[in-house]
């Protein structure tokens, strides 16, 4: 099961402290919009999405279709694919895709630990 480009997505009180934090580690801003309190930062293949007052728990993100640079692949398994394939493992979905569209959507599932799973699919 191919999940696409991963990062986490994390719930900060404070997205500058946050920028300025990570950028410290090597962290660079990679895409997002400050002014709407989300920005994704990138230090080679690893991807950090720091999201203030979005949600409440930090987030494990796949997203089909994408490379680690947001590129289209030209190959990969469509988000209602993997929604499918995983709802007949016995995966419980908190959110589900709309089996009936096509192109972008998204689904979330919950780990065992409650740790929420978002499959974003942008493309």
């Amino acid at each position: 099961m191919e999940l696409g480009a991963f990062s986490i997505s994390l719930a900060v009180k404070d997205l500058e402290a946050s920028r300025k934090f990570y950028e410290k580690f090597g962290f660079k801003a990679f895409g997002g919009n400050p002014s709407k309190n989300w920005l994704i930062l990138k230090n080679g293949d690893h991807v950090i999405g720091l999201f203030q007052g979005m949600f409440d728990k930090n987030i494990l993100t796949f997203n089909p279709g994408w490379d680690g640079n947001a590129k289209k692949l030209a190959a990969f398994t469509d988000v209602r694919e993997l929604q499918r394939q995983l709802k007949a493992q016995g995966v419980q979905m908190v959110n589900e895709a709309d089996e009936n569209t096509t192109g972008p959507a998204s689904f979330i599932a919950v780990d065992p630990d409650g740790n929420p799973i978002l499959v974003d699919q942008h493309v």
